[in-house]
């Protein structure tokens, strides 16, 4: 859903990459630098309670990982590998998050949210692999409310906001990235299911059957 707002970031961003385009920093490197904070900021911040420096350090890399395309495509070096690492290390990063806050809370024996982080941590990563499965059987998967930018938003912000002493609004945002999750994988089955009958009523079954276990990554 927010993905609209990329065009409007990338213009901001793009001066930046253009300073970096004359150094030797590779946008693999900033992909590798910008999940490495966040996953020190959520592990070892958020764990201990520190939920608003948490949220500030890993605010900072996400926005700094997302210079990474940026930069390559003004390099012109974008290629197979660095979106392979960008996804997948985008997975690393949001395992961090949703496990540091998990963490947290069963420190401060709030066991059942707890619970619902760490669901929300596994219906991400099923977002995920839906789309990347459909788009690697030739199906458009590109459907849904809780991409990897909402699913970040809903956890990073209330996050903050409590580190801040607001009450009651982690709680909010992990339920509600609950829900959302539930109904965007069903979003994708759905899409998926609906891209199938298509194919198969114009003739088209997709890969060949050795081809089908192939897995690929995504970032949304």
């Amino acid at each position: 859903m927010l993905n609209v707002l990329r065009p409007a970031l990338s213009r901001v961003l793009t001066p930046v990459a253009e300073m970096l385009a004359r150094t030797p920093v590779t946008p693999n490197s900033i992909t590798i630098i910008g999940t490495a904070g966040v996953v020190a900021g959520a592990l070892w911040l958020f764990p201990i309670g520190h939920l608003f420096a948490g949220t500030m350090v890993c605010t900072g890399f996400v926005l700094a990982d997302m210079l990474d395309g940026v930069l390559a495509r003004v390099k012109g070096t974008s290629g197979a590998f660095g979106a392979f690492l960008d996804s997948t290390l985008d997975r690393v990063a949001d395992a961090a998050v949703f496990a540091g806050l998990t963490i947290y809370l069963v420190r401060t024996r709030q066991d059942t949210l707890a619970l619902v982080a760490l669901f929300c941590l596994v219906a991400g990563a099923l977002i995920s692999y839906a789309k990347a499965r459909a788009e690697g059987l030739g199906i458009p998967c590109d459907v849904g409310f809780a991409e990897r930018t909402e699913r970040m938003l809903l956890a990073l912000v209330p996050a903050g906001l409590t580190g801040l002493g607001v009450p009651y609004v982690l709680a909010i945002g992990l339920w509600v990235l609950a829900v959302l999750s539930v109904v965007t994988f069903g979003q994708r089955v759905a899409a998926v299911r609906r891209g199938a009958s298509a194919l198969k009523g114009a003739g088209a079954d997709g890969p060949p059957a050795s081809q089908r276990g192939a897995r690929a990554g995504e970032t949304q």
